[in-house]
């Protein structure tokens, strides 16, 4: 009787003791995301306003800055970038625009887990449609007359620095609503010839100006290659070796995009570099510091790209003729997209 009373007293305090701990996590919880609602001393000035994505003066991004409007799709004057920010009260995890058509692709929560979806918005942020995606947010893209949009995501494994991981790269026409979910079905043409393989991944898709190419990362057997795809014949063509993020210039001539440079680390192995279409030949930006991310071009000279900062992330912009210096753009901004 004294060891069944002693076993039910040590059951009982076990009980009181992870309830304990489940009380403090959650309290503890609930304290960490107060702070994040809360705007800290000499952060940027960030208010609700209204927000569309056809002013052409004004930069879009994801804000990071702490406080109410952290995570929201914000714009903010492009020739005073450190300006008051006017946030929309759309949380989106990437984001892109161009020609008053948007892609946010946000998290849903639920009840046992969360899961993810790429909304479409109009000029004025209201949703034309969304879609499931299959794993966690990474790269956003629509082409230059807002017709396609694109989005990567994650579905095994969470950074592109490693092989051990899998994407899911999709294209969609805004205009009909046909959704091409993954680009795994293309037929790909390597060196002149077709290529299969089972281990094929693709991400960072980039629109061409005619609504029908684009340009793309794929990877197998454990090397990368810049693709050009076309979505009428439904094909790929491999263009070059060692191009990850690609980013098509504004005038069409030049793909800026990150390259695994050897003496960099293992976890932050790139070096941005630019890429000429007609020659093939590429050069290093003055930005040394290993960026994963994909490059958004301002004009047909200038590029910005997030980095880590005090925030999650900071933007830069640099030089895309290799000259120059990087410079600090915007604090506590990523996912930029020039409206």
């Amino acid at each position: 009787m004294t060891s069944l009373r002693t076993k039910l007293l040590v059951l009982v305090c076990a009980v009181a003791v992870l309830a304990a701990v489940a009380t403090a996590s959650v309290l503890h919880a609930a304290a960490r995301s107060d702070r994040r609602d809360v705007a800290r001393p000499g952060g940027p000035a960030v208010a609700a306003g209204r927000v569309t994505l056809t002013d052409k003066r004004r930069i879009a991004f994801r804000n990071m800055a702490w406080g109410p409007h952290r995570d929201e799709l914000t714009t903010v004057a492009a020739d005073s970038p450190t300006g008051a920010r006017t946030a929309s009260g759309i949380k989106c995890l990437r984001f892109y625009a161009a020609s008053g058509t948007g892609v946010c692709l946000q998290t849903v929560h639920g009840a046992v887990q969360d899961s993810y979806r790429a909304t479409i918005l109009d000029a004025h942020l209201r949703e034309r449609a969304h879609y499931a995606v299959p794993g966690i947010p990474s790269r956003a893209r629509v082409s230059p007359s807002g017709r396609l949009a694109a989005w990567t995501v994650f579905v095994g494994g969470d950074s592109y620095a490693g092989t051990n991981f899998s994407t899911r790269a999709a294209i969609l026409d805004t205009r009909t609503g046909k959704l091409t979910p993954t680009l795994e079905g293309f037929a790909i043409r390597m060196d002149g010839h077709r290529y299969r393989s089972a281990d094929v991944n693709f991400w960072g898709i980039t629109f061409a100006a005619d609504d029908r190419h684009f340009y793309a990362t794929l990877a197998t057997k454990g090397r990368t290659y810049l693709v050009r795809g076309d979505l009428r014949t439904r094909t790929l063509t491999t263009l070059r070796t060692n191009v990850e993020c690609p980013s098509l210039s504004p005038d069409g001539s030049r793909i800026a995009y990150k390259r695994r440079d050897e003496g960099l680390p293992a976890d932050a192995p790139w070096r941005l570099h630019v890429l000429d279409l007609r020659t093939l030949e590429d050069h290093p930006l003055a930005e040394t510091r290993s960026v994963d991310d994909q490059v958004v071009w301002q004009n047909d000279t200038t590029l910005t790209y997030a980095l880590p900062g005090d925030y999650g992330a900071d933007l830069y912009t640099v030089s895309a003729d290799g000259g120059g210096a990087p410079r600090r753009l915007l604090t506590a901004a990523v996912s930029p997209a020039y409206l």
